[in-house]
């Protein structure tokens, strides 16, 4: 290690703060560094080369060191690097950005409102959602329902809506408003002899047992996400959202599908809604859409919700709701830069190309002794880790199992990402067919050095 880094690491020890992060033992160890970056590889500062099987957090599409998004931002900031989208002002490139993504969206939207994260994204649907219910005269429509290991975002609300205990531990979260329904995993979930079918059957019978217990009036919205990432690359079931949508339809629910990681191709399509038929009143995207090269969400809505926020406006004299960086122009720019460089190389294509390969090579980890079940779609996928596959016997938490192969991936060049024992991997989406090779390589001996240890234990 060179002195820069060493400095560096002890800089970070003394004054950054790591969010998800084990306070603890970072103060201990102190973080791994990452210096730089290329294609979809990274290096950190002991020089070791890590393939990147989890594109940053689920956000960098298109790699690092691209060129073309570099300049983009930098035409931009030597042209206007700032304007206000506050008090009737704009500029031309959030004008000609969110031309382009109601262009693209799925549903039928209409309007988009932009952020700097996914987080904000939702919670600004959720602030909307509320706004809206009272121009229409049910101001006690206000709860919200997601999903147990769903995950929307960080901000007070938003981290209320996702279903991550660790995320409400000592906050007092969450927030009364918000409620979740079950877990969509098949695997783990299921009664014996139960199909996906009549298991998502089950789910769907759930869900409309917590709305009917709240109040169906009193039920404002539902967000998801296609396929489940915080829950570690959690794919639906058969007939789950088929299922799902009835009952959101039954009761009137606003639904927000939230693509802040399924979208922009990660499933195959340019949006999870399409891989899954989903019908959306609202959608919010991040991650991707800048490929990551710069902080900036969308929400994108329909007409119907603006009609309500206009009245609202009409009656208070202001729509007093936004962000100082919200539309940012040099976020802007390098989002309708990266949605060019998406069109240019048919991004899309070349996930539908590859993915066969991803997802053979990952089906073939399904006979290791650690692994229970795999399931993807795309360049998505999650890998469902169990002491016991055949009766469903879960290893010791205390083990963490999940966190070990995550740690013997990392020594063998290969960032993947635990979620309890569950792995999620999700590579850049420029990555080719000796890379995916390459990185399932590194994968199965991630798994054989793991089950080295955990065997003696069992």
């Amino acid at each position: 290690m060179n002195v820069d880094a060493k400095r560096s690491i002890e800089q970070d020890i003394a004054h950054h703060v790591h969010p998800q992060t084990n306070l603890r033992q970072h103060a201990e160890k102190g973080p791994t560094m990452i210096t730089h970056g290329k294609g979809v590889f990274i290096y950190d500062s002991e020089g070791r080369e890590i393939i990147d099987g989890f594109s940053g957090l689920g956000c960098v599409s298109l790699g690092y060191h691209n060129e073309r998004l570099a300049e983009a931002a930098m035409r931009q900031m030597n042209t206007l690097p700032f304007a206000p989208t506050f008090y009737n002002r704009s500029h031309p490139r959030v004008a000609e950005l969110g031309e382009r993504l109601i262009g693209m969206a799925p549903g039928g939207m209409n309007r988009v409102m932009f952020q700097c994260s996914g987080s904000e994204a939702n919670d600004t649907a959720i602030k909307l959602i509320w706004y809206a219910n009272t121009a229409r005269g049910e101001p006690q429509r206000r709860k919200i329902i997601g999903r147990i290991r769903g995950y929307h975002g960080n901000t007070i609300a938003t981290v209320s809506l996702s279903g991550q205990p660790h995320m409400h531990a000592k906050f007092g979260l969450p927030l009364p408003e918000f409620k979740h329904t079950e877990l969509p995993n098949y695997y783990r979930f299921h009664i014996d002899g139960e199909s996906e079918e009549e298991f998502s059957a089950r789910m769907a019978r759930s869900f409309e047992e917590l709305v009917l217990r709240e109040g169906p009036e009193t039920v404002a919205a539902f967000f998801a996400e296609p396929a489940i990432s915080g829950g570690g690359a959690l794919m639906p079931p058969k007939g789950y959202w088929e299922e799902m949508q009835a009952v959101i339809r039954k009761y009137g629910i606003t639904f927000l599908v939230d693509e802040v990681v399924c979208g922009f191709g990660r499933t195959g399509n340019m949006w999870g809604a399409e891989t899954w038929g989903l019908k959306p009143d609202m959608v919010s995207c991040a991650k991707a859409l800048s490929a990551a090269f710069f902080p900036i969400s969308a929400l994108m809505f329909k007409d119907e919700l603006y009609a309500e926020m206009m009245r609202n406006s009409d009656e208070v004299g202001v729509f007093g709701h936004g962000y100082t960086y919200a539309g940012h122009p040099v976020g802007a720019a390098v989002s309708l830069q990266a949605l060019d460089i998406y069109d240019e190389i048919d991004l899309i294509g070349h996930v539908r190309k590859v993915s066969k390969r991803f997802l053979e090579r990952c089906d073939a980890m399904q006979d290791h002794p650690l692994v229970a079940e795999v399931r993807g779609v795309g360049l998505f996928c999650g890998f469902e880790l169990m002491r016991d596959a055949k009766a469903r016997i879960p290893f010791d938490p205390a083990w963490k199992v999940g966190a070990l192969v995550q740690d013997f991936a990392h020594d063998r060049g290969l960032y993947l990402r635990a979620i309890g024992d569950r792995i999620s991997f999700m590579p850049p989406l420029i990555i080719n067919e000796e890379e995916i090779d390459l990185a399932t390589e590194r994968f199965k001996g991630a798994l054989d050095d793991a089950w080295a240890v955990v065997k003696n234990k069992i």
